[in-house]
């Protein structure tokens, strides 16, 4: 991967470090996914659940070679509250949501 061979293993172990944990920190500050986890509306195994969404979004941007499309984003997010939580989220905040993904993959492309 060309990312890895312009950075030192310690610094590609960071770079990916630091994406995880902001992918998890942009998805914790989503109320309608906070409520979604703590009212377990995806069942008893909604923290799994929310993990899965994590490791999900972490592996769509690590491993993407191209441009991740923000429409997409959406749709992933809409489909993963709707079929994983039960959840519909009118509120606009999927779109919010998924602009902040698209900040720390640029970030991240650019590290």
């Amino acid at each position: 991967m060309e990312y890895a061979a312009r950075t030192s293993p310690r610094e590609a172990r960071e770079a990916i470090r630091r994406l995880r944990e902001g992918i998890n920190s942009v998805l914790s500050r989503w109320h309608g996914l906070r409520l979604a986890v703590d009212n377990q509306w995806g069942g008893r195994d909604s923290a799994r659940k929310y993990a899965s969404l994590v490791d999900d979004i972490f592996s769509w941007i690590y491993l993407s070679r191209g441009v991740v499309c923000v429409e997409e984003l959406e749709c992933f997010l809409h489909e993963s509250m709707l079929l994983t939580f039960n959840t519909e989220v009118e509120d606009g905040s999927i779109e919010d949501v998924a602009e902040q993904l698209m900040l720390l993959c640029q970030e991240h492309r650019t590290q």
